[in-house]
């Protein structure tokens, strides 16, 4: 009886080899070639005894993004116990998302476990916050465009869609239509606290997400989710009657978490820089200039890990 394989694997580097395969799923495993577009390599240092010995190589690859490039590989064909050993091979430096191979198909591939190190165009999608209301200088956006693109003048670039007030629902309807002349290898989402604070917005919390996934799947863009800040509750129960609380905005971020989790998609906290700071806020909800400081800060140690 032909045993079921219902996972695809894009790999580039040691998992193509027989010895590997062998130590990992006790035998060679069915493989036919492929090729990846819009990535390169670069060599990664690893430091995992058992990783090495497994290998023989104490240097692998990771794939960074890059217009233009195609990295030749393989997919495997494996078991869900298969990939599971997979999983354990791989260090932390890698993570495991979806990607679109050059014949259409989506696969896995194990990617840079930090999406904005390895990311070339971001595509910033959000509300107020993420758009820099109260800061005169663009907020933690801005700041990131400036750091992003001063690494590669030639190739970097970030674009800033985001609008005051919008929710993932308005998100989810209006970011198809942006991507494609903007050609984003990343989807950066930035998941304010307005779905905690709108009537029903956390049952929609669902389908807005996997829209969005599909929607960068579809662009062959990284999607990334960014979680809500902070709140100062006793300045924003209700705000400009909208019902905002740190219970509703609580729930909301371990929702985008837990999501992100068991869809194995890119989830960066950003409730902790402003956790306790009252004072960084103008009016309890919107950061003020110390706050976008705040929250840059965070996302370049995030992006240094």
């Amino acid at each position: 009886m032909t045993e079921h394989r219902p996972h695809t694997l894009f790999t580039f580097g040691t998992l193509r080899d027989e010895h590997v395969q062998t130590a990992l799923f006790g035998r060679p495993v069915p493989s036919s070639p492929a090729s990846l577009p819009g990535y390169a390599t670069r060599p990664l240092a690893i430091t995992d005894p058992s990783v090495i010995a497994t290998s023989g190589l104490d240097v692998h690859l990771t794939l960074v993004r890059r217009i233009g490039a195609e990295v030749e590989g393989a997919v495997l064909h494996l078991t869900d116990a298969e990939l599971a050993a997979a999983d354990a091979y791989e260090v932390d430096d890698y993570a495991r998302r979806r990607v679109v191979l050059t014949s259409g198909e989506n696969a896995w591939a194990y990617l840079d476990a930090n999406p904005l190190r390895a990311a070339e165009r971001i595509v910033i999608v959000g509300d107020s916050i993420a758009y820099g209301r109260c800061d005169p200088h663009g907020g933690w956006a801005s700041r990131l465009a400036t750091a992003h693109i001063a690494q590669n003048e030639t190739a970097h670039r970030v674009f800033n869609l985001a609008i005051p007030g919008s929710t993932l629902t308005d998100v989810a309807e209006q970011t198809p239509a942006l991507l494609a002349p903007r050609r984003p290898d990343t989807l950066l989402v930035a998941a304010g606290i307005n779905d905690s604070a709108v009537p029903d917005g956390l049952k929609a919390l669902t389908d807005n997400l996997a829209a969005l996934a599909a929607t960068a799947l579809a662009h062959t863009a990284r999607l990334v989710v960014m979680g809500p800040t902070w709140l100062d509750e006793t300045r924003t129960a209700d705000y400009e009657g909208l019902c905002f609380t740190r219970e509703r905005a609580l729930t909301l971020r371990e929702a985008l978490r837990t999501w992100c989790e068991e869809h194995h998609v890119d989830f960066l906290d950003m409730w902790q820089p402003l956790q306790d700071r009252p004072d960084l806020f103008t009016d309890g909800l919107h950061p003020d200039t110390e706050g976008h400081e705040a929250l840059h800060h965070h996302l370049s140690t995030l992006a240094a890990q």
